[in-house]
């Protein structure tokens, strides 16, 4: 069993106050399920107004797979969404 995480930090520009930062990062996570069948969660940097932590995870058989489709949700969040990127890492772990 591979599991295949990642986790996105990013600025979110131009909030006003802490429950649009959450309606955008609910969009963020909400997609990541339902277009890539994987589960993401908000980790880190809850207080904070303008930047957040997500991570996102997925379980296969295929190191190659579990990596694609964390390339491709990131790709999602960094053209579709309107933040900036601070750092990604994307990884697999054999259990």
């Amino acid at each position: 069993m591979i599991v295949s995480m990642m986790k996105v930090i990013f600025e979110i520009p131009d909030v006003a106050n802490i429950k649009e930062k959450r309606n955008i990062v609910k969009s963020i996570k909400d997609k990541m399920y339902r277009r890539f069948h994987m589960s993401a969660a908000e980790i880190d940097m809850q207080a904070s107004l303008s930047f957040a932590q997500i991570g996102g995870a997925i379980v296969s058989n295929s190191k190659v797979f579990g990596e694609t489709v964390m390339q491709k949700a990131f790709n999602m969040i960094e053209n579709e969404v309107p933040v900036r990127i601070q750092d990604i890492s994307i990884y697999s772990e054999e259990f």
